[in-house]
């Protein structure tokens, strides 16, 4: 049973990586794939955000980093224009 199940997964493996092959004229994609293949959790809450991430790049094109990063910039933005008028 162990034997099956060994072949099993080696047969998963193989298909995934045909498929990262094919799609790795996706940018977005294979970025996406590569940093969540090198971080594999068993967390919940990492794969939770990771899914949401997912779904974030898939509806708005960019990922929750991302926005965080660009809300992050416009408030410094404004905090230092806040400053220097003052």
């Amino acid at each position: 049973m162990i034997y099956n199940e060994r072949i099993m997964i080696k047969m998963k493996l193989t298909i995934l990586f045909i498929i990262f092959i094919i799609l790795s004229g996706c940018s977005e994609f294979a970025i996406l794939m590569s940093g969540s293949s090198l971080a594999v959790s068993q967390n919940a809450y990492v794969k939770a955000y990771n899914g949401l991430d997912v779904l974030t790049l898939m509806s708005t094109e960019k990922s929750i980093k991302k926005h965080i990063y660009d809300e992050g910039k416009k408030h410094v933005q404004t905090l230092t224009q806040i400053v220097n008028d003052k």
